[in-house]
């Protein structure tokens, strides 16, 4: 893979990303059985992937099994929360109280890792923050929009629990196995409380899940990894970073769900803040 098309990968990842919530919106079935549906669609790809690659999948030992199991279980509970709110709250509402992930990335490492934090982070942190405040349609839970919102936000603070505890799973186990191995236990985790469900699902809705375990979840793991190895974390980053203006996008055009004025304002001091930590951060030799 050469620079540019790096880029277009990366690009193409960015979509990806943004289209998971149009397929959970598609899909007619609980958040737990569409999230079961995705690891399973994931894991088998991923197998395929590596199958053709030429590797074997080694067992991971007993220390890594730690790692994965709590890894597998907050990217189940990043999941099924994420569709939660993409049923209750609409895609972009979902797709952007998610993005507050790196906010939550922020606080995490200084608590638990004890990494000093700057005064950039912390404004980043403040920035999504109001940028939250104003995308809350009401204070009130009596509101659809703002429990979709909560259910958003929770989300995200699994995605950033599971980003940190990546970072101890893949000290013990290969880039390439790693996620065929966590949606794995995704897939474990969920089937028990959705099994009786599956017999009811439309084809259509196998399609969905299909379209969201291969190309949302396989595919765009492996185009990230793949543009990684050309591009800079930092320009990946900002590009990822943009997913949310893609599935507002989507979601208007798909479904005419129009975010308010206050809305896009905060979903762009979001955006903005996590770019603007992206050209700030000093990428590792």
């Amino acid at each position: 893979m050469n620079s540019r098309q790096a880029q277009f990968a990366i690009h193409v990842t960015a979509v990806l990303f943004g289209l998971t919530g149009i397929f959970g919106e598609l899909t007619q079935a609980s958040a737990t059985l569409i999230t079961a549906g995705r690891a399973l669609f994931a894991t088998a790809t991923l197998l395929l992937f590596i199958g053709h690659a030429g590797h074997r999948i080694a067992l991971p030992s007993r220390q890594a099994w730690r790692a994965l199991a709590l890894a597998g279980i907050l990217l189940a509970i990043h999941w099924t929360t994420f569709f939660v709110a993409v049923k209750v709250g609409g895609i972009a509402i979902a797709t952007l109280g998610f993005a507050s992930f790196p906010a939550f990335i922020t606080l995490l490492e200084g608590f638990l890792f004890h990494e000093r934090t700057r005064v950039s982070e912390w404004v980043v942190v403040a920035l999504v923050t109001l940028g939250l405040v104003l995308v809350t349609p009401s204070f009130d839970f009596r509101d659809q929009a703002t429990v979709g919102l909560a259910w958003a936000v929770l989300s995200g603070l699994a995605f950033a629990l599971f980003t940190l505890a990546n970072r101890k799973a893949v000290a013990h186990v290969a880039g390439r196995e790693l996620a065929c191995w966590e949606n794995l236990i995704v897939a474990l985790l969920t089937l028990p409380w959705c099994f009786t469900e599956f017999p009811q699902l439309r084809a259509l809705d196998w399609l969905w899940l299909f379209m969201l375990g291969v190309f949302c979840t396989a595919l765009s793991h492996a185009l990230l990894v793949s543009s990684l190895s050309r591009l800079k974390a930092r320009t990946a980053g900002i590009v990822i970073a943009l997913e949310p203006v893609y599935a507002i996008a989507f979601a208007a055009l798909l479904f005419a769900q129009y975010p308010s004025a206050r809305a896009l304002a905060g979903g762009a001091i979001i955006i903005g803040a996590i770019v603007w930590a992206g050209l700030r951060r000093r990428d590792p030799d």
